[in-house]
């Protein structure tokens, strides 16, 4: 945008210095600077091939990671709908989940509630050669809990306050904390909401929390600020994502988590296949008529009437 001020549709534009401005503006109120360009889209076919370039890396870090007995954790937090799940299944499709898994905790049970707030994730953490992904975590108490009134407010005070004591802990005990905030625009998160409610296969992932969030987008925000005031500490500090493109949130996120974590090529080598050995004498299969087997529907004509559709469907636009 050139800097002197120009006039489209019977209102002046704003120079790029005041773009910034507002934005920063905005950005402070929790709200999405609409004037500034948006990030395209990606083609298919370059996100799966850079896709793919990525997932043979994690490889190379999971098996870093198992020889050199290193314990990392990465915490996925943001907006409902920002892509976070998404991501940990791009992140954890090529790796062996003995090495990297997922935790995502439910609703704490009325004994967790009696307990030190932190004691229900700590067994969760990793042991040597390990990588755990929480999607969401103990910043449950800074955000949700906080805004639908799940916690006291002593309570909320007390976790901004031993909430950094408690990763410098991880820290020190060698684990290597990762923590990634996914934002997304409140346009582009009511647009995944709508998408959801529409598609039978993805209405249970709107949760009454979830909805409830669509009125509070505010309160959303305001958790959000204090939360990274209290909490975006040297030691583990939060690396925002920004998601209103899923595809190119997953390959920026990917990218980064590889970048913070030094690893060499330990990949095995190509293996060469003996020649296998004939079968032993004595063997008599049972009859297959004695087993039960799961029924072929792809036999015969299956599909032709979807395609069908498909192609009248294409013809009509």
């Amino acid at each position: 945008m050139s800097k002197k001020a120009t006039k489209k549709a019977g209102r002046p534009v704003d120079t790029e210095e005041d773009d910034v401005t507002k934005a920063q503006h905005l950005h402070i109120a929790g709200q999405v600077a609409d004037f500034l360009p948006r990030p395209k889209k990606l083609k298919n076919s370059i996100y799966e091939c850079e896709l793919a370039k990525l997932q043979v890396e994690l490889v190379k870090l999971q098996e870093w990671i198992k020889a050199k007995g290193l314990k990392v954790v990465v915490i996925f937090e943001g907006r409902d709908a920002a892509g976070k799940g998404g991501t940990i299944k791009r992140i954890t499709e090529p790796l062996n989940p003995r090495i990297c898994r997922v935790v995502a905790l439910g609703t704490p049970t009325e004994r967790e509630k009696t307990q030190w707030y932190f004691q229900r994730y700590v067994p969760h953490l990793p042991a040597a050669g390990e990588m755990v992904l929480f999607d969401r975590s103990w910043y449950n108490r800074a955000g949700v809990e906080k805004v639908m009134g799940f916690c006291t407010q002593d309570e909320y005070v007390d976790f901004l306050r031993t909430c950094p004591e408690f990763e410098r802990m991880l820290v020190r005990s060698g684990i290597i904390l990762i923590k990634y905030w996914f934002s997304v625009s409140d346009e582009e998160q009511e647009r995944r909401f709508q998408a959801r409610a529409e598609n039978p296969i993805k209405r249970w992932k709107l949760s009454p929390m979830d909805l409830e969030s669509r009125d509070r987008w505010m309160d959303y925000s305001r958790a959000k600020d204090e939360m990274f005031a209290h909490t975006d500490i040297k030691q583990a500090p939060w690396y925002v994502v920004e998601a209103d493109v899923k595809k190119r949130a997953r390959l920026n996120c990917i990218s980064h988590l590889l970048s913070l974590v030094p690893y060499g090529d330990l990949t095995p080598g190509p293996i060469k296949l003996h020649k296998r050995l004939e079968p032993g004498v004595g063997y008599v299969r049972p009859p297959i008529d004695d087993q039960s087997f799961v029924p072929d529907i792809t036999d015969g004509d299956f599909g032709n009437e979807a395609e069908k559709a498909a192609k009248k469907a294409k013809k009509q636009k």
